[in-house]
């Protein structure tokens, strides 16, 4: 039961972070805000969810949630913050997905589909560092984010 409503909590966390986007009604630092605390609400979720048979992975899981969490805050209600840190919120928010996608590759381990979630993972971290170098264009940025949580909600529930 909990696999499954991670699934499908990964999938419509996914999906909100992919259309908020297209609506293009919010501005650019609560856009990257929403999509960092999206994919901190989902850490939250999995780190409480895996606590009783993957301490170690659960620890990691929920810093990495709380860290999200205050980064993202901040991005939201400090709209200023976006404009002193915008080369390195870029960075950052890749590198935290890259680092997200790494303890998920560590903690699916005996998933049948674990290691590609984290691999995945990586491999969208780095386009959004890449992309965010040259084209700092959020709706991008933030979808790739989305598609990253929907493969992982679809390919546990595959797995499920």
């Amino acid at each position: 039961m909990k696999t499954k409503f991670i699934s499908l909590l990964a999938i419509l966390l996914g999906l909100i972070i992919i259309i908020f986007p297209i609506l293009g009604l919010i501005g650019v630092s609560s856009l990257i805000g929403l999509s960092v605390m999206l994919m901190s609400i989902y850490l939250l979720v999995v780190g409480v969810s895996i606590i009783d048979y993957n301490t170690s992975g659960a620890i990691l899981d929920l810093i990495l949630g709380i860290l999200l969490l205050l980064l993202s805050i901040s991005l939201i209600f400090n709209p200023t913050l976006l404009g002193f840190l915008a080369e390195i919120t870029l960075y950052i928010a890749g590198i935290m997905l890259i680092i997200v996608a790494v303890a998920s590759l560590i903690n699916n381990r005996s998933s049948r589909y674990g290691f590609y979630i984290g691999i995945i993972g990586i491999i969208l971290g780095v386009l959004y560092i890449i992309i965010g170098t040259y084209l700092s264009n959020p709706i991008i940025l933030g979808t790739l984010i989305g598609i990253w949580l929907v493969i992982s909600g679809v390919l546990k529930l595959l797995d499920g």
